[in-house]
């Protein structure tokens, strides 16, 4: 699909844009604001970045509103911008499968109350294939890409040293692969089994951690590092998201914990090379 972006005197464009992280911008795209989005189970997060990747304003949030249509989630992502300086492209962090723009699941905004409710055969239609890059490039006028949540947090801390695996605990868990700094090939850990039988997202996701308490939790959540560890032997994993700081074990020397704002930080990465 083609593009149509705006010059730096702004007007409409053509959201379809759909390059792969670490492509660089096509010619011709304004590289000074950013708009960066995080999309999360509970909370929709977003900020203006400049050309360096610095935010040019604080973070707004609002909570994530539940039943969640996607046409509801761009008219709020709308309204949630609608305060932060102007911009020139759009990245989007997404909490499921994304590719090329489109959305192939959904786990947390398919149950009318939200992660962990029961599925609606309404809600699952709506969001399977949904062109969230082209709505949202419509909705706010400018090019857009959209992406894994996880992958653009990962984007914005790894090295670029071998392999490099990011993990991030909130609503469920979120996971990314780097080799050499480059973005594999997404993978849903989150809705693999782990401990159990019961997959990743249900033993170290939010509502475990209100379920069983703060001390299984974290023995949980070391469990899940050791299998990643035993699946992929990473060179080193960065661990973030907005429970990360609720790790009380002691963390060994291949094992960062990462502030939950690479997943606005990250967004330039999206238009930007990764190496």
């Amino acid at each position: 699909m083609s593009s149509d972006p705006t010059d730096s005197a702004g007007g409409e464009a053509n959201p379809s844009d759909s390059a792969p992280l670490g492509d660089p911008a096509p010619a011709g795209v304004a590289t000074s604001n950013t708009l960066a989005i995080d999309i999360g189970g509970t909370g929709l997060k977003a900020s203006v970045l400049d050309s360096t990747g610095q935010m040019e304003h604080a973070r707004v949030r609002v909570a994530t509103p539940y039943p969640l249509s996607p046409q509801k989630l761009v008219s709020t992502l709308s309204e949630l911008v609608r305060p932060l300086p102007v911009f020139d492209r759009i990245s989007v962090g997404f909490p499921g499968m994304v590719r090329a723009g489109q959305v192939l699941s959904a786990p947390h905004f398919i149950s009318p109350k939200g992660p962990g409710g029961k599925p609606s055969k309404a809600l699952v239609a709506e969001w399977g294939g949904f062109d969230l890059q082209h709505a949202l490039g419509v909705a706010l006028g400018k090019p857009t890409r959209v992406a894994n949540d996880a992958d653009l947090q990962g984007a914005a801390v790894v090295k670029g040293d071998g392999l490099e695996v990011v993990l991030t605990l909130g609503t469920g868990l979120g996971s990314a692969l780097f080799y050499e700094g480059r973005l594999l090939p997404h993978l849903e850990l989150a809705h693999h089994p782990f401990l159990e039988g019961k997959e990743y997202n249900l033993i170290v996701g939010d509502a475990a951690l209100k379920k069983v308490g703060k001390k299984k939790w974290n023995n949980n959540v070391a469990a899940a590092i050791d299998a990643v560890r035993a699946l992929t032997f990473f060179d080193h994993c960065y661990v973030g998201g907005g429970n990360a700081p609720l790790i009380t074990f002691k963390l060994p020397s291949d094992i960062t914990v990462v502030d939950n704002s690479a997943g606005i930080l990250g967004g330039i990465k999206l238009w930007d090379r990764v190496d």
